[in-house]
C-alpha cells in the first residue's frame, strides 16, 4: 500500500493529459481520449497493487492503450463485414478502412453513389449497399451512421438539405432490405467538410460523397 499515493498521482496525471485537448477535439477523438484516460486510471491502480511504482507506470501505459478505442470493439463479425465490403467494392473507388476507434468506414465517391445535384441512388451503388445490409443483419449489435456531403457549388440552402437527403436515401435503402431503422442514424454536412479543393472539377467530385460508419459497441 506504500505506493498508493504515487498510483493516485499517476492516474490523475494520465487523465489530465489525455483529456486536456477535449475542447478542440472531434467527437471521435473525445471518445478515444476519455477511453484512454479511464484505461490509464484503471491500469495504474491495478499495476500499483501488483508491482508497486514500476507496475503503476506500466499499468497506466497499457491501460491507456486498451481504453483508447472510443467504446467500440472489433469483433469477428466486424472483420467479416470489412472483408465482404472490400470484395464487393473492389475496383469501384470506394475506400474501406478500419478507423482508429474500431469503426468500419466506407468512403463512397459521387461517381458511385449519386449523380450531381441528385439524391437518388445510382444502380452501381445498390450491390454495395446490398452487401452492407447483409452484414448488418448478421450483426444485430452493430449500428451505422451515414453522412452525406456536397461540393461548394450552390448555396447552403441547397447543399445542406441535399446532403441530408442523400444520407436518407441510403438509410431507406438499407431499411427496405431489413436493417432496423433504429440501427441507423443520418447526418448531412453540406459543403462544410471538403476533402479536396473545390476549385477544380476533380476536387469537387471528391467532395460529393457519402461516408458510412459501422460500429459495434463494447459490452
Amino acid at each position: 500500500m506504500r505506493f498508493a499515493p504515487y498510483a493516485a498521482y499517476t492516474a490523475l496525471a494520465a487523465a489530465v493529459v489525455l483529456t486536456a485537448g477535449c475542447a478542440t477535439m472531434t467527437e471521435t477523438q473525445q471518445g478515444a481520449a476519455r477511453g484512454a484516460a479511464i484505461g490509464a486510471v484503471a491500469g495504474t491502480v491495478i499495476g500499483a497493487a501488483a508491482d508497486g511504482r514500476d507496475g503503476a507506470l506500466r499499468g497506466a501505459v497499457i491501460g491507456a492503450g486498451v481504453g483508447a478505442i472510443g467504446g467500440h470493439i472489433w469483433s469477428t463479425r466486424m472483420e467479416e463485414q470489412r472483408r465482404a465490403m472490400e470484395q464487393s467494392t473492389r475496383g469501384t473507388g470506394v475506400e474501406v478502412t478500419q478507423t482508429a476507434d474500431n469503426q468500419l468506414k466506407l468512403h463512397i465517391p459521387s461517381d458511385v453513389s449519386f449523380a450531381v445535384g441528385r439524391a437518388d441512388i445510382q444502380p452501381n451503388f445498390r450491390p454495395i449497399l446490398d452487401t452492407f445490409a447483409q452484414g448488418m443483419l448478421r450483426n444485430p449489435q452493430a449500428r451505422v451512421r451515414i453522412i452525406g456531403h456536397t461540393d461548394s457549388t450552390g448555396t447552403d440552402a441547397i447543399n445542406n438539405p441535399l446532403s441530408i437527403n442523400r444520407a436518407a436515401s441510403v438509410r431507406d435503402y438499407l431499411v427496405a432490405r431489413g436493417v432496423p431503422m433504429g440501427a441507423i442514424s443520418i447526418d448531412g454536412r453540406g459543403a462544410r467538410e471538403p476533402v479536396a479543393s473545390n476549385d477544380t472539377a476533380a476536387g469537387r467530385a471528391q467532395n460529393r460523397r457519402v461516408e458510412m460508419f459501422m460500429a459495434e459497441a463494447a459490452r
